[in-house]
């Protein structure tokens, strides 16, 4: 399954004697109707384990909320073009186009990829729920490029198992500001959520989890370098972020620069993935060229 990201840790730091839904209604900014629903569905935590609306708080507790939560949808079926690279009883490998959100939630109940490709197949793995039907791992609404579905529940836990082994290697490439000026770097740096800004992930000590990417420079540019990004690990904007983080942001993000930015989004794809197959053990490779807004904005580069 999709590791759990968590979006804060509230201590207790006094003896409130306060419902714990009452009292999250300002740290969360949050209804207290929707609060609930969190608790029920073990999004909030208290001190690593399931409780109630009602539970009373008391100074030492922990409080632990966690991000990707989904009010009650109806997943329809849609009929969406999808760039299907390779499929087979087990595995879908989708070129994700830029600007489609993979799965439903808050907002996004129509047009993404999982609507898509329920209309493609009825055979998706269900290990992650109703909502998010297949889905092995995630890119960014914005971030195009490939990603791996899976089609039973088998293909679905040993790809989750590989990930977290890190036996699924992913390279990125991206545009960034700035011209590097050695031809690698790893960053290693922890990335939780961050303190002002909640839809924000941040390099940070607090509520943090450990963070790993490789940049190797493809091309230099005048004010831009073309990189190759590797993750070691997989967290939420890890690239964005750490880009950002070391003075080179990703061209036209809109989040993590200051910039005036196109609706296209940041110029981040995925351009290759290699694995061996969950139930075959052949060894993968598929490869697939950027978006010609990312191809168009490089040939720009090249004019000057």
């Amino acid at each position: 399954m999709e590791e759990r990201e968590i979006m804060m840790t509230i201590p207790v730091e006094e003896n409130l004697e306060e419902r714990l839904d009452k009292y999250l209604i300002s740290q969360l900014e949050e209804s207290r109707t929707t609060i609930a629903k969190l608790i029920d569905n073990e999004f909030i935590l208290v001190n690593d384990k399931k409780t109630s609306a009602h539970y009373k708080c008391r100074k030492g507790d922990v409080i632990t909320v966690f991000d990707g939560y989904n009010e009650d949808v109806e997943i329809t079926p849609e009929n969406i073009p999808v760039d299907i690279v390779y499929e087979d009883d087990d595995i879908i490998i989708v070129n994700k186009k830029s600007g489609m959100v993979v799965h439903p939630g808050n907002g996004n109940q129509t047009g993404t990829l999982v609507n898509a490709l329920m209309y493609h197949t009825n055979n998706l793995s269900d290990l992650n729920g109703e909502v998010r039907p297949g889905i092995v791992h995630r890119i960014d609404k914005d971030t195009s490029g490939l990603i791996v579905v899976a089609k039973n529940n088998k293909a679905h836990q040993i790809l989750s198992d590989m990930l977290s082994r890190h036996e699924i290697k992913r390279d990125y490439i991206a545009i960034v500001k700035g011209e590097f000026t050695s031809d690698t770097a790893t960053i290693d740096a922890p990335i939780g959520r961050d303190k002002i800004n909640r839809k924000k992930m941040a390099v940070t000590a607090d509520n943090s989890k450990d963070a790993i990417t490789h940049v190797k420079v493809l091309k230099k540019y005048k004010g831009y370098t073309l990189v190759k990004c590797s993750l070691e690990t997989g967290r939420t904007h890890q690239i964005r972020v750490h880009m950002s983080y070391i003075g080179f942001p990703i061209v036209n993000d809109p989040v993590y620069t200051n910039d005036t930015c196109t609706s296209f989004g940041q110029f981040l794809h995925s351009t290759s993935i290699d694995f061996n197959h969950p139930i075959t053990g052949e060894h993968l490779h598929f490869e697939v060229e950027p978006p010609k807004e990312f191809e168009e904005f490089l040939s720009k580069l090249e004019e000057v």
